[in-house]
């Protein structure tokens, strides 16, 4: 069975502007990425890091869906993974990226949470998904108890990534 040509033509014309849409982003998010990993920031924690990156993620989750969202973030984690973090810490990276992207996604879904109560959960999430593979790794569970640092500067940095997402949303509004 073939399919007509305006059928076909409406699917590559959606495919193009997806990946349009989704290349901007994924672009925009690793320019953060870099600015973020040129800023002489260091609170003297290990592993804490502001994630200005994620408020595109973030965005591009409420403005076009989770496909968005999820493309956005994976593209943009390989390709920081590949430029300025090496393996492993892409590795840490798509780990905690896969944990966060999935609350975030459900969490958005009940549409009990603000966009900052999700972003919060999510910053969370991805150190809970980056300990795991740290786990995993050293074979160690006792890393796990560098769990209650990192929860509150995921929670630190979940909100200001929530809250500058929120003001883009408005802003696109």
């Amino acid at each position: 069975m073939t399919q007509s040509p305006r059928k076909t033509s409406a699917r590559k014309s959606l495919s193009a502007s997806f990946v349009a849409r989704v290349g901007l982003m994924a672009a925009l998010a690793l320019i953060f990425s870099y600015v973020e990993a040129i800023i002489p920031y260091n609170p003297g924690v290990p592993g804490i890091k502001l994630g200005i990156a994620n408020v595109v993620t973030v965005v591009a989750l409420y403005k076009f869906g989770a496909r968005d969202a999820a493309a956005v973030s994976i593209i943009r984690v390989v390709l920081a993974g590949l430029l300025f973090n090496g393996l492993f810490g892409m590795l840490y990276a798509l780990a905690g990226a896969v944990v966060s992207l999935a609350g975030m996604i459900l969490l958005n879904k009940t549409g009990l949470f603000s966009v900052t109560g999700v972003s919060m959960a999510a910053g969370v999430l991805h150190n809970l998904g980056q300990l795991l593979v740290a786990a995993a790794l050293i074979e160690d569970l006792r890393i796990f108890f560098y769990f209650p640092v990192l929860m509150f500067s995921g929670i630190a940095a979940g909100i200001l990534v929530g809250i500058a997402s929120a003001l883009v949303l408005r802003v696109l509004r």
